[in-house]
C-alpha cells in the first residue's frame, strides 16, 4: 500500500500524466467525488446541502505555488470573496475556510505573503469567520509555524493543521497549545523523506493519537481530521474517560469521503465538518486524494486496458 501511494504521488508529477488525467472522461467520476466544483457557486450549492444535514463545512479553494504577485492577489481576493459571501449568509456560524500560504505568495517572501495574509484574516475577523492555514509539504513547516505564531496576537481568528508523519510535529503541538491557537490533526499526505518523516504507518498512527490526547487535553477547540475508524473509536474513548466534553472538539473529514462515518458521529451527538475543496487548480489535491486510496488508480488503469 505504501509502494503504490508513493508511486502514484511520484508519476502524478509527470507533465503528460497530469494532461492525459485533466482530459480522461474514466476520471471525471473520481474528481467529482472529490471536488465540489470548479466555481464558489458550486461550493457553495454542495454546502448548503451539508448544512441542511446538520454539518458544518470549510471552504477550501484549491490551487497552491503561487509564481507572480497577480496570482497571489487573484487568489487573495478569491478568499475575500468567499468571506463576504460567508457574512452574507444565514448560518455563518457554520462556515468557514481554509487557505495556504503558497497561495498567498510565500514564494516571493515571507513578508509579501503576510500581508496578503493579514488582508484575509481582517476581512474574515469583521464577520467573527474562522481562517484555516493548511499545511504543505514539509519545506514549509517551519514558515507556517512561525507565520501563525506572528499574526495570532492580533488576529486570533485563525489556526493551523499539523501533520502526524512529521517528526517535529509533537514539538509543535506544545508551540500551538502555548499560543492557543486551533490545530486540526492529520496524518499527512505528501510524499515526504525518511529524514524528515515517519516511513511506518503504524508510527505515524501512535503519534496521530499522541498529539490529539494533547490537544483535547490542553488544546483550543482541536479538529480531528481523519477517515479511520480506529482511530476516531481510540479518541472517543479517550474523551470520555478525561470527561472531555464533545462541545470542545470536532471531527473533521473530507468532501466525498466516508459519508457513513460522518452522519454515524452526527448522529452520536459529535460536532462534524466537511472540508469542501473547490477550483480548476484541482489536480495536485485530487491525486494526494487518490494516492490515499491506490485502489482507486488501479481499478482506472484496470479499466483502460479492458477490450
Amino acid at each position: 500500500m505504501v509502494l503504490g501511494r508513493a508511486l502514484i504521488l511520484k508519476t502524478s508529477g509527470l507533465p503528460f500524466v497530469e494532461r492525459f488525467v485533466r482530459r480522461s472522461f474514466l476520471f471525471r467520476p473520481l474528481v467529482k467525488r472529490f471536488v465540489a466544483g470548479d466555481t464558489l457557486d458550486e461550493a457553495m450549492h454542495e454546502s448548503e446541502t451539508l448544512i441542511g444535514q446538520n454539518l458544518t463545512v470549510t471552504l477550501d479553494y484549491l490551487g497552491e505555488n503561487t509564481k507572480t504577485e497577480d496570482e497571489a492577489i487573484q487568489a487573495r481576493n478569491t478568499y475575500i470573496d468567499i468571506l463576504e459571501r460567508i457574512a452574507a449568509h444565514p448560518k455563518k456560524q457554520d462556515l468557514n475556510i481554509s487557505i495556504k500560504l503558497t497561495q498567498c505568495g510565500l514564494d516571493l517572501g515571507d513578508d509579501y505573503a503576510e500581508k496578503n495574509f493579514r488582508q484575509v484574516l481582517e476581512i474574515g475577523q469583521r464577520s467573527d469567520t474562522f481562517v484555516r492555514v493548511d499545511m504543505e509539504g514539509s519545506d514549509y513547516t517551519d514558515r507556517t509555524i512561525r507565520m501563525i505564531e506572528k499574526v495570532f496576537p492580533e488576529h486570533p481568528n485563525t489556526g493551523t493543521v499539523l501533520q502526524s508523519y512529521l517528526y517535529r510535529s509533537i514539538d509543535d503541538t506544545k508551540r500551538m497549545i502555548q499560543l492557543g491557537a486551533r490545530v486540526r490533526v492529520v496524518k499527512g499526505a505528501y510524499l515526504e523523506p525518511e529524514s524528515v518523516a515517519h516511513p511506518d504507518k503504524s508510527k505515524v498512527d501512535e503519534k496521530y493519537i499522541e498529539m490529539s490526547q494533547m490537544l483535547l487535553q490542553d488544546g483550543n477547540y482541536p479538529a480531528i481530521a481523519t477517515h479511520d475508524a480506529k482511530i476516531i473509536d481510540a479518541l472517543k474513548a479517550y474523551a470520555k474517560a478525561e470527561g472531555i466534553d464533545r462541545s470542545r472538539f470536532e471531527f473533521q473529514m473530507l468532501y466525498g469521503i466516508r459519508r457513513d462515518l460522518q452522519d454515524g458521529l452526527r448522529d452520536e451527538g459529535y460536532p462534524v465538518r466537511v472540508y469542501v475543496p473547490f477550483g480548476d487548480m484541482w489536480y495536485p489535491y485530487f491525486t494526494r486524494r487518490l494516492a490515499e486510496r491506490p485502489a482507486n488508480a488501479f481499478f482506472i488503469l484496470k479499466s483502460l486496458f479492458k477490450g
